[in-house]
């Protein structure tokens, strides 16, 4: 092998700078001056993650702040739910010895209501995106989102202030507290994760010279990667803060006070909001693209269908399925106005619906992260707390993932791309499944010891001495630390993902969109939870774990075999350049939102 001289690698970035801004072409002001890796480097470089823009940081702490009140005030709401007020008491507050509680419904109205709650939380995401990407913008949505979410917090309030936590009245004002805050939530969450991301500019591979000397391309997939570990580093950090601080301000003063400094930790974010408001990348909306996207998929599928499902499918998912559709190949006299766009564009659907296809596995792998605040808390209840409260060990979980995330990006992910491994996106979700159902069956035994250690055996969650003072296992409540992290190790592979996934495989006019269809796999997955409600409750728990640790585990089989083929294409779908929509096909996009 031989080894080139500096002067020709001077000569051959010189002609790749050529290349892309000869003659004629036009400077982005964004890849300016940059050396774009040949075909030779992109194999043999090592590849790298670009810094990340301080923009991106001021955005994460808008985040931090609204995940600080939303885990803050929702990490008690199984508690406030399901165990009756206290006797004598008028916040809910248990103290050292006793269990704080407000409504006394049950475990399965607990979990029933706290599984609606994330379905709502995240099918309005929808909402948001079409709003964001048709009306008002990332921004401006995200502004109202915050309005929203502090009316329902007032509410929420309300619902625990002594003089109504005592009656009936309570359960009315924190089912609309629900409502509300779901509705705000979903606007938010739809669109502050692509503005975050949005904030770095760089698209394509470029080769920089490190200190050392080492030659390395910096890759824009792995960046955004390192923008939303970084990104869900500051959400636990805003969970693990709220939810440990509420959760004692619950079992030592009431309620009242675990729903009051959550609101008064959201108010940041108008501030940072309007602090940062020059400085932020917006942008801006460009109409409905959706109905084009329909209208291109049913161009597309003309004379493919068929009675046959095999026949179909087939037809459906062939190779030029999309290419066939592309402008380019239209006769100029048959070509219909409504396609407004370049070839580009057809690619960048077709990725996205390729990633949306992805995301239809996550209901499962969400099952399985939805017990951690409601039937993991109900299970901490059952044994031995030690004084402390049985919903503060759902925060090893963001504890875990402050620690294990830089690691990741710092240590372990670059040590396997030195090492030649591949860990993509596809194979990190697999791994997702993989510790999730691993999490689920660490449960299922702790389950089985509570049962068989428990005075009431199988009435482990109800089990009371004459007094109504709860009887729990002897077991410590601390072995279940083991689900916590194995939780936190598959958000990790597969939620961090997920969140890549969506925005690098997104055409940029629809990115709010396609992350609006990830986060609706989790309100899918917590219609799934309903019905699984039956399962939690004793002496079934050691069932319902056990069934969600199979489910989990099995899906992430089926799944890799179904998307290795497109992990093989994962720098392919990566380098497509942006495609455009010309100004028909946005005017066609308004015209059919407002039919």
């Amino acid at each position: 092998m031989t080894t080139a001289a500096p002067d020709d690698l001077v000569l051959n970035d010189e002609k790749r700078l050529l290349s892309k801004h000869g003659e004629g072409s036009e400077l982005d002001g964004i890849h300016d001056g940059l050396v774009f890796p040949t075909e030779e480097e992109r194999v043999s470089l090592r590849r790298v993650a670009d810094s990340v823009p301080w923009n991106a940081y001021l955005i994460a702490i808008v985040e931090l702040a609204e995940r600080f009140s939303f885990y803050g005030s929702s990490v008690v709401f199984t508690n406030f739910i399901q165990q009756p007020l206290p006797p004598g008491s008028h916040s809910g507050a248990g103290f050292t010895d006793g269990q704080s509680g407000a409504l006394g419904l049950g475990q399965r109205a607990s979990t029933g209501l706290t599984t609606f709650y994330q379905f709502w939380c995240y099918i309005t995401p929808l909402l948001g995106a079409y709003i964001a990407d048709t009306y008002l913008g990332r921004f401006n949505t995200i502004c109202i989102a915050v309005i929203v979410a502090l009316i329902g917090h007032i509410i929420l309030i309300v619902a625990a202030i002594p003089g109504v936590i005592e009656h009936t009245s309570a359960v009315g004002a924190f089912s609309v507290a629900l409502i509300v805050m779901g509705l705000g939530t979903g606007l938010f969450k739809a669109n502050i994760s692509p503005l975050v991301a949005e904030q770095y500019k760089r698209t394509r591979l470029f080769v920089i010279t490190r200190k050392s000397g080492e030659r390395v391309i910096v890759d824009p997939a792995l960046t955004i990667g390192r923008v939303y570990m970084y990104f869900y580093l500051f959400i636990n950090i805003g969970a693990l803060v709220g939810q440990i601080s509420m959760t004692y301000s619950e079992k030592y003063v009431g309620f009242w006070l675990a729903y009051t400094l959550p609101t008064l930790i959201f108010l940041l974010c108008p501030i940072v909001l309007f602090v940062g408001r020059n400085r932020y990348v917006r942008s801006p909306p460009t109409g409905s693209i959706l109905p084009t996207c329909f209208r291109l998929w049913r161009f597309a599928a003309r004379g493919r269908w068929s009675i046959n499902p095999v026949t179909m499918y087939r037809r459906m998912t062939a190779d030029d399925f999309w290419e066939n559709a592309k402008p380019s190949k239209q006769p100029a006299e048959t070509k219909p106005k409504w396609m407004d766009f370049d070839d580009n564009w057809v690619d960048e659907v077709n990725r996205g619906l390729k990633a949306c296809g992805v995301f239809c596995w996550y209901p499962i792998y969400w099952l399985t992260y939805n017990q951690l605040n409601n039937n993991l808390t109900s299970q901490a209840a059952t044994m031995s707390t030690h004084g402390v409260p049985n919903d503060v060990l759902s925060n090893l979980d963001p504890i875990a993932l402050i620690i294990f995330i830089p690691i990741c990006d710092l240590l372990v992910y670059p040590a396997l791309r030195r090492a030649g491994v591949n860990f993509s996106a596809l194979k990190k979700i697999t791994a997702g499944f993989a510790t999730g159902a691993a999490a689920m069956i660490w449960a299922a035994v702790v389950q089985h010891y509570v049962y068989k250690t428990n005075p009431c055996h199988y009435s482990a969650a109800t089990c009371r001495d004459a007094d109504k003072n709860a009887l729990v296992s002897p077991l410590n409540v601390w072995i279940q630390t083991g689900s916590y992290i194995l939780i936190a190790f598959s958000e990790i592979f597969a939620s961090i993902t997920g969140l890549e996934y969506a925005f690098t495989k997104a055409p940029i006019n629809m990115r709010s969109l396609v992350m609006s269809v990830f986060l609706f796999m989790s309100a899918i997955s917590s219609a799934l939870g309903e019905a699984f409600v039956s399962l939690s409750t004793d002496p079934l728990l050691v069932w319902n774990y056990g069934v969600m640790g199979v489910l989990a585990g099995l899906t992430g089989i089926v799944f890799w075999f179904s998307v290795r083929k497109l992990d093989a294409k994962e720098d392919a779908l990566n380098d497509l350049s942006e495609g455009h929509v010309g100004l028909n096909a946005v005017e066609n996009g308004k015209e059919k939102a407002k039919e």
